[in-house]
């Protein structure tokens, strides 16, 4: 029996047409499913390959897919880090006449991994407080924008790696709604305990299944959503009171909501009847102020922490090669010119899906560092790029489009300590 599907997309494509609508989710043929790892979901997700990229399709009822999908849209235009609505599918029918269940299509984050492929007793214990930290930022990000989840979790959250931490997507808005006039402070605690609640829960599986390092107190980690959260978010939007005569205070919040990754779009000043009291608080805010800098200056689109540790390290050739004076823009040309864009093209070709290139970047400056520390000399760029080729990247995951983890192990143990490397020395660099 033909079907008279319907397919609302903002961005068609064609190939959609091709997929097996006409079946169930759960039944589609292999040579259609992409293997990638899943996070726990209430509806059936599967994800699929289109042409040159894959989709996830979740089946749902058609108001929920509707909802979402406009949701997911809204939030895109706002910036906020998520999956990419894709289309809704409707008007299903199989070939016996049999009504199916609408779908909501997105389009799978490229390098991100569910939290679960990330556990395993291979990694370092704070994986566990890095990607709760992560997922606060998240949730500080979508409260300013007026956003409540209502189903805070790491269930409904992608992570893709930072430059030693990582980096939040949202992946479920199904629960979610978007307020024009912001949330109330009832609305935010809300969702900080479902928060609180749910990781505590997710963790709590994961230690049963012994997949989970035994240091790792759940309830403890759950628990530094709160706090990592509260931190932000009175940097964020708190006010601050300081004497007429410490003016420079206002540069200083501003200077530390850049360090967080944060630009003031609009700050209220306010004095006293005297005037010798100034009152400042953040109106609005917008975050992405390293990868936006790294974006206007060579055309690298990076996450905030990568664009950071890179813009640190044009930061270092300028210094050392007597350019503090030069144009920013020239600088930065040469910049990539000469040291970022020939470290990525000697990644051989099997090898290119095993990280983002700004990621890898971000691991090759660790890594030459450690070479140096160890062997107490300075490592010349080309020497250490052919090390860790040869000693860390071959032996991760391909995480651009990673296969079913047996036992979650997205990378082999490697020696590696916390903090930043030192300052680099650019004479043998280049």
């Amino acid at each position: 029996m033909a079907s008279a599907l319907s397919i609302t997309s903002a961005m068609p494509d064609p190939a959609l047409l091709d997929l097996p609508w006409n079946i169930p989710l759960e039944l589609w043929p292999d040579e259609t499913i992409a293997a990638l790892p899943k996070g726990i979901s209430r509806h059936l997700v599967r994800f699929v390959h289109l042409g040159g990229y894959v989709l996830a399709v979740k089946e749902t009822s058609a108001e929920l897919a509707t909802r979402e999908y406009e949701l997911l849209r809204r939030l895109a235009r706002l910036d906020i880090p998520g999956v990419e609505p894709i289309a809704v599918i409707t008007d299903r029918v199989s070939d016996t006449g049999e009504p199916l269940s609408p779908a909501l299509v997105t389009r799978h984050l490229r390098f991100s991994l569910p939290y679960r492929a990330l556990y395993s007793q291979a990694l370092r214990p704070d994986t566990a407080t890095r990607l709760v930290d992560a997922l606060a930022v998240l949730l500080a990000r979508l409260h300013v924008a007026g956003f409540f989840w209502g189903d805070v979790s790491l269930s409904n959250t992608l992570f893709r790696r930072d430059a030693g931490s990582f980096a939040a997507y949202l992946v479920d808005a199904e629960t979610g709604k978007l307020y024009d006039g912001g949330l109330s402070n009832g609305q935010r605690e809300n969702d900080l305990e479902i928060g609180r609640v749910n990781i505590a829960g997710e963790l709590l599986d994961l230690q049963a299944g012994g997949r989970l390092d035994e240091s790792i107190d759940p309830v403890e980690i759950s628990n530094g959503i709160v706090a990592k959260y509260r931190t932000l978010w009175k940097e964020l939007t708190g006010p601050e009171e300081f004497s007429q005569s410490e003016r420079w205070r206002i540069n200083q919040r501003v200077e530390r909501l850049n360090e967080l990754g944060f630009d003031i779009e609009e700050l209220a000043i306010k004095t006293d009847d005297t005037g010798s009291q100034v009152r400042i608080q953040p109106k609005v805010v917008d975050a992405g102020h390293h990868s936006r800098r790294l974006l206007r200056l060579t055309g690298l689109d990076a996450g905030e922490n990568q664009a950071r540790r890179l813009l640190n390290d044009l930061d270092s050739y300028r210094a050392s090669y007597g350019k503090a004076g030069a144009d920013e823009e020239v600088v930065a040309h040469e910049w990539a010119a000469r040291v970022f864009e020939p470290v990525i093209r000697a990644i051989p070709k099997e090898l290119k899906g095993k990280l983002e290139p700004a990621e890898i970047f971000h691991q090759l400056l660790d890594h030459r560092w450690y070479l140096s520390q160890n062997e107490g000399r300075d490592v010349p760029l080309a020497e250490a790029v052919s090390s860790y080729i040869d000693t860390v990247l071959r032996h991760r995951r391909d995480e651009a489009t990673i296969i079913n983890p047996p036992s979650g192990t997205i990378t082999l143990p490697i020696d590696t300590v916390d903090g930043e490397p030192a300052e680099e020395d650019w004479r043998s660099k280049v």
